[in-house]
């Protein structure tokens, strides 16, 4: 008799862990986060980098933010690894096969200003910057 309680309460135990894991499945956000989110919420269009060594601006165009990430290894097909996402600041390291590497913090400000701070190597040399990007225009 005993023995049939205790694998009744475990048979429950069980049910309601499972109860939970499919509920939390359930909720967006929760059991898979978007990564880089933050990006996202920057506004679309075109920005001016403004780099603070006086090296010359440069304009881009933000479709999704993910732009920022790799201002100096623009090719596609890097392997990312994200350091730090958070609400108003991410962090991403990259390697780009054969061209380099670089990791880059971008920090929000507003929807429409960015902090950045990238280094790494490209094209076997390497490189760090500090810069402001915010948006100008519409691409």
């Amino acid at each position: 008799m005993k023995h049939l309680a205790i694998i009744r309460m475990r048979a429950i135990s069980l049910g309601a862990v499972a109860a939970g894991v499919i509920g939390l499945a359930a909720i967006p956000g929760l059991a898979q986060r978007s990564g880089l989110a933050m990006l996202g919420t920057l506004t679309k269009g075109e920005w001016t980098v403004r780099y603070r060594d006086g090296s010359p601006d440069r304009k881009i165009c933000l479709r999704s933010g993910q732009e920022l990430i790799q201002l100096r290894h623009r090719e596609s097909g890097c392997n990312r690894f994200v350091v730090e996402d958070a609400a108003t600041k991410v962090t991403v390291q990259y390697t780009c096969a054969g061209k380099g590497y670089g990791r880059t913090s971008i920090r929000r400000e507003t929807p429409v200003l960015v902090q950045l701070e990238s280094q790494g190597i490209e094209g076997g040399l390497p490189f760090q910057f500090i810069a402001e990007a915010r948006r100008t225009g519409s691409c």
